[in-house]
């Protein structure tokens, strides 16, 4: 059925019948097209958290909840990951195709090239206080590009677009290695070409001038699988926020900057952070039915953190793949034991044969496993968001080339529904008693 054809008829509380047109994707359920809603009938739609509303077409990425599937571009993510490395997955992202091989050596030369930070960027790192979160520090440096890569703010330009994009890719790595170089109070280590993308931000996280440093190829494969399975995730908050800034024309380094707030949040990427936190507080896998019962309990201000999703109401793919990496690399380090791992496979246990976790489709989701890889890694808890930034830059700037090549993206201006006093009079403040 094409989209002229099919048609929701909505009958309005005076009795008028109007038709809206129903569009159909490729794959997906279909979307009522509510653009004419208000000249039509006087009304807006009211969706709190924008759960049942399509902000925009996007051919990057598609989940199915139901069935606990994700795919880039066609491409399930259980496949790229086992398949693919970063940078190739961010190819496609980014140009709809798996690159030929003298595409992803060019895609990788040019990434590999764009990897170096201004000098002056430096000083902006020192006005930060040493403990400051990373993210916080992302935030500002990211923004502050845009002050030293001026020309890149015409956005119009195919171009300059394109050259942001390498930009941003490349960068990001050194912005967070260098975050935490400071954090600590090492000396901030240079990017190298002879690395490859993985390989070169555990290089900048953990050498030292003092003497050489050699990366293991597991952990870096480890942390490649991880950049990949956080490089997209259709429309969540980051990237409607990357989105709706992009929207308004501003440069792309003021959209990733707040794509890097908005997923700061507890609640968005900074969940991984607090699932491992939480692992601590349980402490042992014979306490896990004591914080079951508390997860149940609404009174109980506990969470159960990393279980649950917005969009799955399957098991989280994502998860599953790291569930797998989580043994593989621990027993490729020599960890013969891991108190946090035993206690998360416990509580997924215990907790998918309670009917009340079953009741809410409450399966674990792509943080339930990641900061015990991270951790196990050797990375700090409070990189953990800042890696997670490091992997979605390539999913904001893939959906902000999108947007704006988009023929019918607009500004974002959502609507809202007032609750507010209605007009009224002013009264001077001598009469008011």
């Amino acid at each position: 059925m094409s989209e002229r054809q099919a048609a929701a008829r909505l009958v309005t509380p005076e009795g008028r019948e109007i038709a809206l047109p129903v569009l159909e994707g490729s794959v997906g359920p279909r979307v009522v097209d509510v653009r004419r809603l208000y000249a039509e009938s006087g009304m807006f739609t009211y969706d709190p958290g924008y759960t049942a509303t399509a902000s925009c077409r996007s051919a990057i990425t598609y989940i199915d909840g139901e069935q606990g599937i994700l795919l880039y571009r066609g491409y399930r993510i259980e496949e790229l990951a086992q398949k693919s490395d970063f940078l190739e997955v961010a190819y496609l992202l980014l140009f709809g195709e798996l690159p030929t091989r003298a595409q992803y050596q060019q895609f990788v030369h040019d990434i590999t090239y764009h990897t170096m930070l201004h000098e002056q960027i430096q000083f902006l790192y020192r006005g930060f206080r040493r403990d400051a979160h990373p993210m916080a520090v992302m935030i500002a440096v990211v923004g502050a590009l845009s002050a030293f890569y001026y020309e890149d703010l015409d956005v119009e330009d195919p171009r300059h677009r394109l050259i942001a994009t390498d930009r941003m890719i490349a960068k990001m790595p050194t912005i967070a290695a260098w975050a935490y170089k400071y954090s600590v109070g090492q000396p901030f280590m240079y990017p190298r070409n002879d690395l490859d993308y993985a390989s070169n931000f555990i290089h900048m996280l953990f050498a030292t001038p003092c003497e050489p440093y050699k990366v293991d190829p597991v952990l870096a494969r480890a942390l490649d699988r991880i950049f990949i399975l956080h490089a997209d995730h259709e429309q969540n908050a980051s990237t409607s926020t990357v989105r709706l800034v992009g929207s308004t024309g501003a440069s792309p380094y003021a959209a990733i900057a707040a794509g890097i707030a908005s997923l700061w949040g507890p609640a968005h990427g900074g969940a991984n952070e607090a699932v491992v936190n939480m692992l601590d507080e349980i402490g042992s896998p014979s306490r896990i039915p004591e914080y079951i019962a508390r997860a149940k309990d609404k009174n109980d201000p506990f969470r159960l953190m990393g279980f649950g999703h917005r969009v799955y109401k399957n098991y989280d793919p994502r998860a599953a793949v790291l569930k797998e990496s989580a043994d593989e690399v621990l027993d490729l380090l020599g960890v013969k034991h891991n108190p946090k791992l035993e206690i998360a496979k416990e509580l997924e246990r215990i907790a998918l044969e309670d009917e009340y976790f079953q009741e809410r489709k409450l399966f674990p989701n792509v943080d339930f496993y990641s900061g015990i890889i991270l951790e196990a890694m050797g990375i700090p808890r409070k990189m953990f968001t800042a890696i997670f930034a490091l992997s979605r830059t390539v999913g904001w700037m893939a959906q902000w080339n999108e947007m704006i090549q988009d023929p019918e993206q607009k500004i974002g201006r959502p609507r809202q529904l007032y609750v507010g006093p209605g007009e009224r009079p002013f009264v001077p403040l001598e009469e008011r008693g």
